[in-house]
């Protein structure tokens, strides 16, 4: 793959009416996407006029019976009336019409040839992976991202010589950066002009070489963190020179993939472990999000209410990687035996900090420095709920109202950053001198 930012011309078979930075892999991808939505609005419509149907049909016994489709699982639209013809109709033409034009673009894709990637396709494919990464891995569908450490946007070979062709000038102090819910590698280095990232500032003032993860944050933490561990594992064998150190720099959900990788490398038994010298973390959401959680409510108002189940179903698209951040679930034993949708107590196995390494935390808040009569009110509400605008900062500090699942960060190693957003951590000037003052010690 070419570097991102090269500039690449409209290949063949881009569609006059789409952006130009579009693959047909990636149209191929959407027009999969498109058959999946019109099938699940149909059926959506379909179940909402059932649940009516049952909803009138009640009342009226065994005659209002007759009426509607009785069969288990069924949307209670009987399948041989009209209403029943037109939704299968709609449903045999959808399947149709996107088996062609897989089949079509499935043939055109290797006549395309190779192309370079762009800054805003790297964000169409972290966004989308973010909210169905899951759906999109289970149906083999073209968009969903693979797992891999990159440089300058291009994967890495983890073989010893092809590393060193890559990064001639790599150190023994290796930096592996990972990015949080639908966000990708590129995004570290894409703040305020000159400003180069913290990777980048790292390698120029403490002798770090930064490779940069990029992954599939719309799947599962746990499954997301076993591949990690992984990784670490074929890099830290294949690094041209010898390693001295490990650190790993995380932002938001990567927090949550690294504490699971550092948590399965350790139960089998991984060497890159011992040389894991350092963890920073910037806004994660140790014990969850306030979003997510306001999500599972609405999805169970809507589920509790038989003409408005089906409308819960839109908002049960989000992926597993979002309903992890939940409570902040790092293990498959903290999701596999619990539906993802269900509403329940918080049922993870406590991890405690990978033992050895130093950790750090950065927690922010959108709340600058003041004074005023409901100043202590906007205090506890960035503490519990606001925090950065998407992490409170007791979530982000490890803090728990369980002393078992309090992460003992030391308080030297913890930092908070005023008057910040979430998205703000990966650029501003003061969170990087903060980390070379703590990395550099």
């Amino acid at each position: 793959m070419t570097p991102p930012d090269q500039a690449e011309t409209p290949g063949p078979f881009s569609p006059g009416l789409l952006p130009t930075w579009l693959h047909v892999s990636d149209i191929q991808g959407l027009a999969q996407l498109a058959t999946q939505a019109t099938l699940g609005v149909t059926g959506l419509a379909e179940s909402v006029q059932g649940n009516v149907y049952k909803a009138v049909a009640a009342p009226f016994g065994p005659l209002g019976a007759k009426f509607i489709d009785r069969l288990p699982g069924a949307s209670g639209v009987r399948p041989l009336g009209i209403t029943g013809l037109v939704y299968g109709g709609i449903k045999g033409v959808t399947r149709l019409a996107g088996g062609t034009a897989n089949a079509l673009l499935s043939r055109a894709a290797p006549l395309a040839g190779p192309r370079a990637s762009t800054p805003q396709r790297e964000a169409m494919l972290s966004a989308l992976n973010g909210v169905l990464g899951d759906r999109l891995a289970e149906t083999a569908n073209p968009l969903a991202i693979s797992m891999r450490l990159r440089h300058q946007g291009q994967p890495l070979l983890l073989e010893p010589q092809a590393l060193a062709a890559r990064l001639p000038d790599a150190t023994g102090k290796l930096l592996v950066v990972v990015h949080g819910l639908c966000m990708n590698d590129l995004q570290w280095n894409s703040g305020t002009a000159g400003f180069k990232g913290h990777g980048e500032q790292l390698a120029r003032e403490l002798g770090y070489t930064p490779v940069y993860l990029h992954y599939n944050t719309g799947l599962h933490t746990s499954d997301n963190g076993e591949q990690l561990a992984g990784l670490l594992q074929q890099l830290a064998r294949a690094w041209p020179q010898p390693v001295q150190d490990i650190t790993l720099l995380v932002h938001s959900m990567g927090g949550l993939v690294a504490r699971s990788a550092c948590q399965q490398a350790a139960e089998a038994g991984y060497s890159w472990l011992a040389q894991l010298k350092a963890l920073v973390f910037l806004g994660t959401p140790h014990h969850g999000a306030p979003l997510e959680r306001l999500g599972s409510w609405v999805d169970g108002v809507l589920g509790g209410n038989i003409v408005t189940k089906p409308f819960a179903k839109i908002g049960q698209v989000r992926s597993a990687g979002i309903t992890d951040l939940r409570h902040g679930n790092l293990l498959h034993a903290d999701w596999h035996d619990a539906g993802r949708f269900e509403r329940g107590p918080d049922a993870r196995r406590p991890v405690p900090l990978p033992p050895g390494v130093d950790c750090y935390t950065v927690a922010a808040t959108t709340l600058a420095p003041g004074k005023g009569p409901l100043m202590a009110v906007r205090e506890a509400l960035a503490r519990k709920m606001v925090g950065d605008g998407l992490v409170s900062l007791e979530s982000a500090l490890g803090l728990h109202a369980e002393p078992e699942r309090c992460l003992a960060f030391a308080p030297e190693n913890q930092w908070i950053a005023q008057g910040m957003n979430h998205l703000e951590l990966l650029s501003r000037p003061e969170v990087g001198r903060q980390l070379v003052r703590w990395l550099g010690q």
